[in-house]
């Protein structure tokens, strides 16, 4: 059991405080997980043309401030209650896509755009509503469900592959 289980945990991040302003490295508060939800310690990130596309104020669904990112991998550092499939110390990658393996596009053959969290996901935020980043006393939005330029990150437990 990791150390920091149950704790609010203090890293770097690269944050997004406004659209045409570079990123800026923060300590940033990471919120424990909450019920299926897991905490990442990101080891590998990359950049996209979305994270550019969003910086640059040409995303009109662009919520700042934020933590962006979407490609990477690490190691689960702890979960929250009902997570089943992800234990501390599995290697991971989020998934900007997540796969509850339950709704009808999940079901489809033809699609994979899992329907389950898509809404709090594009509004910043985990699937109840609130976020686990802070910033200077600020709330920080979660990025396509992922957030992965942080060392550590919250993402919900269908949004994650082993």
């Amino acid at each position: 059991m990791s150390g920091t289980q149950g704790k609010v945990i203090i890293c770097k991040a690269a944050v997004a405080w406004k659209a045409k302003d570079p990123l800026s490295i923060e300590n940033v508060e990471v919120a424990p997980p909450q019920a299926h939800e897991v905490r990442v310690k990101i080891l590998y990130t990359a950049v996209c043309h979305t994270d550019v596309y969003t910086l640059d104020g040409h995303d009109p669904e662009g919520l700042f401030p934020v933590i962006l990112g979407h490609e990477g991998a690490g190691v689960v550092e702890s979960v929250g209650e009902g997570v089943t499939d992800f234990k501390p110390g599995d290697h991971v990658i989020p998934l900007y896509v997540p796969q509850c393996k339950e709704c009808e596009y999940c079901k489809n053959p033809k699609t994979n755009l899992c329907q389950k969290i898509r809404v709090p996901q594009g509004n910043g935020v985990m699937p109840n509503g609130t976020s686990r980043f802070t910033c200077q006393g600020k709330q920080l939005f979660h990025f396509m469900g992922c957030s992965t330029f942080a060392e550590y990150t919250v993402v919900a437990d269908i949004s994650l592959c082993k």
